[in-house]
């Protein structure tokens, strides 16, 4: 039985204006696109989907009236390639001058075909359209690539944090 880690590393990393976003070197893949989503059911599709290889546990229990009230107060974009999903993002406007991406993250067939990059580009637009700063958080149970993805876009670290992992990580992620 593998076990998960005794400890995990949250990484906070902002983008502030006019701190530049940096393009990907490789080209995005024909049919890459994003589009606006207001339906609760569909963060709560996307949020067991792409969490399950990551131990997002958070909202696993919310009821649909929970889906309901955080799908009013954040902006949801699905990301798609040749019309199928192949991720998506939160934005959350969560003071003034910052827009917080809440939730990042491609479905594991979607990962190694240049499309996180593109996709950050895109978060980091939108929240740049939204406020001045853009705000997220990467952990050290996230994909390998994260922390390398958020740098490569120009985002820098403000905040780390290293704390015992949750109990419900004793028996190791799922895969």
């Amino acid at each position: 039985m593998r076990h998960g880690p005794a400890t995990v590393t949250t990484t906070y990393l902002e983008l502030v204006e006019p701190e530049p976003i940096r393009m990907p070197s490789r080209p995005a893949p024909p049919g890459f696109g994003t589009r606006i989503v207001e339906d609760p059911a569909v963060n709560a599709g996307m949020y067991r989907r792409v969490g399950a290889d990551y131990a997002w546990l958070d909202r696993l229990r919310w009821s649909d009236r929970q889906w309901r009230r955080w799908a009013e107060r954040i902006e949801t974009h699905i990301v798609e390639v040749d019309g199928a999903e192949a991720g998506y993002f939160e934005l959350e406007l969560d003071s003034p001058g910052s827009a917080k991406v809440s939730i990042f993250g491609l479905l594991g067939e979607y990962h190694g075909r240049a499309i996180g990059g593109h996709a950050l580009v895109a978060a980091l637009d939108r929240g740049r359209a939204l406020r001045p700063r853009v705000w997220l958080t990467t952990c050290t149970l996230d994909g390998p690539h994260a922390l390398a993805n958020y740098r490569a876009r120009g985002m820098r670290p403000f905040r780390v944090e290293t704390a015992g992992a949750p109990a419900s990580l004793a028996g190791g992620r799922r895969r």
